[in-house]
C-alpha cells in the first residue's frame, strides 16, 4: 500500500515514443537533436495534462545523453540519463512560476544559468506556468532569454499563451500541443488497464477518455477511481453510474419520441433523467451532442469526426438514417438555444420541458414549411423574386382581400406541375370550375385595382405603405413588375402575394397575371449623406412624415 503510485505518474512517458497523440511535436523535437540544431528558448503551450512538462523533460534529458540511440532517444545507461533518473541532476532547473514568480526568484535563476553544467553538454531551465510571471520578473527575464550562455537552454511551458508578453513570445520556438484524441487516450488506456491487470470494456474507456476532455493526465486519474470503485472490471454501466454520466440509452429514446411526435414519452423520459440527480444544462448540451453526432453519421466522409466505441457506432448510424438533415439542423438550433438561455431561465424544467415539445413537433412542422417556401416562390435569378398563383373562378365574386380563403396552391402552379397525366387529370377533376381567362388590360387599369387593394390594408400600415410608394409596372405577357426599396419591402410584398394576385386576376378577369418583385439597384448603391437625403429616403418609405413635419414645424436640418 506504500509503494502506490497513481497512473499518471507510473505510465509518465520516458521517451519522445511513449508520449500521447503529439507525434508531429515530438519527430520535430527528435530531428531538431539529431541535427544539432537546437533553439535558446522554446514555449510549450497547450492544455492542461497533454504532455508539455513531460516533453520538456524528455528533451532535456535527450539532448544532455552521452551516448544516444539511433532513433534519437537517450540510453538511460549514461551517467547523465541515470542523474536525471535518480532525480539528481544539476542539469536540468524547473522552477514553478505560479508560486515563484517574483523578480527575486528570476535572479536567482539567472544566476544558476551562469553556471556551466558539469556532466554534459548543456543546462536546462523549464519554467511551468511561465504566465503567471509578474510584470517585473518577465522585464528582468527578457535580456537573459534573449542572449542566454551557449550552454543554457530555456524551455517554458504554460496553459494560457495569450497572457504571455509578445516581447517574450518573439524570443521563443513555439510549439502548439493539442488536445489528446479520443482514439489515442482510449489505445493508451487499455495499455494500462492490461499492466494493472484490469478487464475494461471498449465503450467504459470511451466515456472516460470523453470525461477527460483531451488531457491524458485526467484520463489516467479518473482511471485509477474507477479501478477502485470496479475492482478491476471495469464495465459501461459501472463507469456512468461512478461518473454521473447520462446514458445514452436517454439520448436515444428522446430522439424516439422527436421522431414519432410522442410529446408525453418525451417529459416522461426528463422526469426519469432529472429524477436521477443529473444537471438541466448538462441534459441539453448532451442532446445537442447527440443531434451532433447523428448528423455527422450521415455521411461516410463526416463519420470520421464521431468518436465512439464500435458497439454504440452501428446504433448511431442506424438512428441517423430515420433522421434527416434538415430535421436535425433545427433540432441543433433549438437545442443550443436552450443551453444559451438556462442560465437566465427562472422555471428552467419549463424550458427543457418547452424545447423537448419543440423537437417532438420538427417532424410536424418541417415538411409543411418546405413544401409552402416551396409552392409559394420560384427560383429565378437575383433579385428578382417571382410568385405564380392559381387562377381564381369566373364565378367567385369580388371580395376584399383580407375575406379570400388561401388558394390551394398543389394543383395550380405550372412549373411545379412535372407530375404523370394521370395526376394533372385527378387536378382538372378537384377543379372543374377553374377555367383560363385571358382578358386584356391597360396599366392603369393595373394600378388602379393595385391601390384598391392597398387601401384595404389597413391592419398592415407597412404593407399599405409599399404599395403606395411601390407603383406596378405592366411588362409583357400579362406580367408586371414591383421594383421596391429594401429586402423588407420584398419580403412583405412576396408574403401577401397569396393574397394580392387572386384579387387582381378576378378584377382584371386573366389567369396569367404574375408578378416580379426586385430591389431597386439605384437605392442599393445610392446613399444618403445630408440630413436633407437622409429625410427624403425616409419620406419615401413612409409619406406619414411629411404630415408630421408640417404639424410639429419640424425642419430636415
Amino acid at each position: 500500500m506504500d509503494n502506490y503510485i497513481v497512473s499518471a505518474r507510473k505510465y509518465r512517458p520516458s521517451t519522445f515514443r511513449s508520449v500521447v497523440g503529439q507525434k508531429s511535436l515530438t519527430t520535430t523535437l527528435k530531428n531538431a537533436i539529431a541535427t544539432h540544431k537546437l533553439a535558446h528558448a522554446y514555449l510549450f503551450c497547450g492544455p492542461r495534462g497533454v504532455g508539455k512538462t513531460s516533453c520538456a523533460r524528455i528533451f532535456a534529458k535527450t539532448i544532455n545523453c552521452l551516448s544516444p540511440t539511433n532513433d534519437g532517444d537517450a540510453c538511460n545507461a549514461c551517467e547523465s540519463c541515470r542523474a536525471f533518473d535518480e532525480q539528481r541532476s544539476y542539469n536540468i532547473h524547473e522552477l514553478d512560476a505560479a508560486s515563484n514568480n517574483s523578480v527575486d526568484d528570476i535572479r536567482a535563476l539567472i544566476d544558476q544559468v551562469r553556471i556551466p553544467p558539469a556532466i554534459g553538454k548543456y543546462k536546462v531551465f523549464i519554467i511551468d506556468e511561465v504566465h503567471m510571471l509578474s510584470q517585473q520578473a518577465f522585464n528582468a527575464f527578457l535580456k537573459t532569454l534573449e542572449e542566454p550562455p551557449h550552454h543554457a537552454i530555456f524551455i517554458l511551458a504554460t496553459t494560457e499563451k495569450h497572457k504571455v508578453l509578445p516581447t517574450i513570445l518573439s524570443r521563443c520556438q513555439i510549439y502548439d500541443f493539442s488536445r489528446i484524441s479520443i482514439a489515442d487516450m482510449v489505445e493508451h488506456l487499455q495499455y494500462v488497464a492490461a499492466q494493472e491487470g484490469a478487464t475494461a470494456e471498449p465503450e467504459a474507456l470511451n466515456v472516460i477518455a470523453q470525461k477527460a476532455d483531451g488531457g491524458m493526465r485526467d484520463a489516467l486519474s479518473i482511471f485509477d477511481q474507477v479501478v477502485s470503485f470496479t475492482n478491476g472490471n471495469i464495465t459501461y454501466q459501472t463507469v456512468i453510474d461512478n461518473l454521473n454520466v447520462l446514458d445514452y440509452e436517454y439520448y436515444f429514446r428522446l430522439t424516439d419520441c422527436m421522431l414519432t411526435g410522442n410529446v408525453r414519452e418525451a417529459l416522461l423520459t426528463l422526469n426519469d433523467i432529472l429524477s436521477k440527480g443529473f444537471d438541466g444544462q448538462n441534459i441539453i448540451t448532451g442532446l445537442a451532442s447527440h443531434f451532433r453526432d447523428l448528423l455527422v453519421c450521415h455521411d461516410k466522409e463526416t463519420i470520421i469526426l464521431f468518436e465512439v466505441g464500435a458497439s454504440i457506432r452501428e446504433r448511431y448510424i442506424e438512428t441517423a438514417r430515420r433522421c434527416s438533415d434538415q430535421l436535425l439542423y433545427k433540432a441543433i438550433e433549438i437545442s443550443n438555444g436552450c443551453d444559451l438561455n438556462y442560465r437566465l431561465s427562472r422555471n428552467k424544467r419549463l424550458l427543457l420541458e418547452l424545447t423537448l415539445i419543440q423537437l417532438c413537433q420538427l417532424t410536424l412542422s418541417l415538411p409543411d414549411e418546405d413544401s409552402k417556401k416551396k409552392l409559394l416562390t420560384e427560383p429565378v435569378d437575383n433579385p428578382i423574386v417571382t410568385t405564380q398563383l392559381p387562377p381564381a373562378t369566373p364565378a367567385q365574386p369580388a371580395e376584399p382581400p383580407h375575406k379570400t380563403a388561401p388558394p390551394i396552391l398543389s394543383t395550380s402552379i405550372k412549373k411545379m406541375g412535372r407530375g404523370s397525366g394521370k395526376e394533372k387529370e385527378n387536378n382538372a377533376q378537384n377543379h372543374p370550375a377553374a377555367k383560363e381567362q385571358l382578358s386584356p388590360f391597360t396599366a392603369e387599369d393595373l394600378v388602379r385595382y393595385w391601390n384598391e387593394y392597398a387601401q384595404t390594408m389597413e391592419g398592415n400600415a407597412y404593407l399599405k405603405s409599399t404599395m403606395t410608394n411601390c407603383p406596378p409596372v405592366l411588362l409583357e405577357n400579362f406580367q408586371f413588375e414591383v421594383s421596391v426599396h429594401n429586402p423588407g419591402q420584398q419580403d412583405e410584398l412576396l408574403g401577401d402575394s397569396v393574397k394580392l394576385l387572386p384579387f387582381l386576376r378576378r378584377q382584371l378577369n386573366n389567369t396569367r397575371i404574375q408578378m416580379r418583385i426586385r430591389i431597386s439597384e439605384t437605392n442599393e448603391k445610392k446613399l444618403a449623406y445630408t440630413s436633407s437625403e437622409k429625410y427624403e429616403h425616409l419620406l419615401s418609405i413612409n409619406p406619414m412624415l411629411d404630415k408630421l413635419k408640417e404639424e410639429f414645424n419640424l425642419t430636415p436640418d
